[in-house]
């Protein structure tokens, strides 16, 4: 059997697997124990990947700049991911920095304070991560509904104010319409994303804005997901976004997902940015039949719709608009890579992916050294023969 062949039949199973699933969703009461804001991931975990990260922040401060203060998020230990020997240095000031979590989301940062700095300082942490690729099997029909969550998923609950109310909520209607008694609208709204955004990173907000998505159909992964997070949470469903690191050599070396809470999984990781750009990339395959293409970009959807996430990508920050620890000017929408201020004016944020962009205020390095050598998932249509 040729390798196309082994990708037909595998994607096909995972084509009728979906179509045949069940698709009645049963209703949760709210006084259920098992509904915690704070539950660890429940997710099947397998080809763990031991990366050795050394990242710089490079930080450019204006002219005579009194205090120059950065943020810069610290990946952390969870159910999905391992952090260990972590430090960081700088350079040529040397600063030890304030490591602290905000309340909200427990994101944890280490804050810097240059005072007087002269010409670039580097902020370089180096540290050991641990990495598994991860499956949630989420099934549609076993999605529980929550009339009442309990009070611990309000930050999850919250939308983001859409500036187009009436066609917003038009589409929420639609979507809710189409998926009555058919598992969980919130596939409905990924379903709306695939087929109305286009991945475009020089018309992006870098902001997680669910506005800038829905008005102008397009954006990077920030606004896939933020887009997706606040429909979702119209929806009835609590949703945050995720920040974090892409450990491999690229440009901008940070990436967004998202997140679902729905029950009995818990909290599900969906990228749908990466899925579409590798759903083109199949149907640009010129050695591929229109069979192949068919069945390989369903499969490539259901992954993600049963919840993935790579043994390639860090978890750096959850959550949105929220303080900084210790407090920033005001509260961020995200942060990516770092957040920047000086003598109390908050410095413009980079996209090194956009071709168009001359100068920066700051920018990143990164090298990553892994034990052993691993596939992208979103660009190795192998990998969608996997287990």
């Amino acid at each position: 059997m040729t390798q196309n062949q082994n990708r037909l039949t595998v994607a096909t199973y995972f084509l009728m697997a979906l179509l045949t699933a069940p698709l009645h969703a049963q209703a949760e009461k709210p006084e259920s124990k098992s509904l915690r804001a704070d539950l660890p991931y429940q997710v099947k975990k397998s080809d763990p990947i031991n990366h050795e990260v050394e990242f710089s922040v490079i930080v450019t401060p204006p002219y005579h700049c009194k205090v120059l203060k950065v943020w810069v998020p610290v990946p952390q230990t969870n159910a999905a991911q391992e952090i260990a020997a972590s430090e960081f240095t700088t350079f040529p000031q040397q600063v030890a920095p304030q490591i602290s979590n905000e309340p909200v989301y427990g994101n944890r940062f280490a804050y810097f304070e240059f005072h007087d700095p002269h010409g670039a300082q580097i902020i370089t942490h180096r540290f050991k991560a641990r990495a598994w690729n991860l499956r949630w099997n989420m099934d549609p029909a076993q999605v529980t509904r929550v009339e009442q969550w309990p009070s611990s998923f309000e930050p999850y609950l919250k939308p983001q104010t859409v500036a187009q109310p009436e066609q917003f909520q038009q589409v929420i209607q639609n979507i809710n319409a189409g998926f009555q008694n058919k598992g969980p609208g919130l596939i409905g709204a990924m379903n709306w994303i695939d087929r109305n955004l286009t991945y475009d990173h020089i018309h992006a907000s870098l902001q997680a804005d669910a506005n800038h998505a829905f008005e102008q159909r397009r954006g990077h992964c920030s606004d896939y997901h933020g887009l997706c997070a606040t429909m979702g949470r119209a929806l009835g469903y609590p949703t945050r976004v995720t920040y974090g690191l892409a450990l491999y050599p690229k440009n901008s070396p940070s990436h967004c997902k998202m997140e679902a809470y729905l029950p009995p999984y818990g909290w599900i990781s969906f990228d749908l940015s990466e899925t579409q750009k590798l759903a083109k990339q199949i149907q640009s395959d010129k050695e591929l039949t229109s069979a192949q293409k068919t069945a390989l970009t369903q499969a490539a959807r259901e992954r993600t719709l049963s919840g993935f996430r790579e043994n390639s990508w860090l978890l750096l920050t959850r959550g949105t608009d929220y303080q900084l620890a210790p407090p920033a000017l005001k509260p961020v929408r995200v942060v990516r890579t770092a957040y920047v201020e000086a003598d109390g004016e908050i410095l413009p944020e980079p996209d090194p992916a956009n071709i168009k962009k001359r100068e920066f205020s700051w920018m990143t390095s990164h090298r990553y050294t892994a034990d052993k050598p691993f596939k992208k998932p979103f660009k190795d249509l192998s990998t969608l023969n996997a287990d």
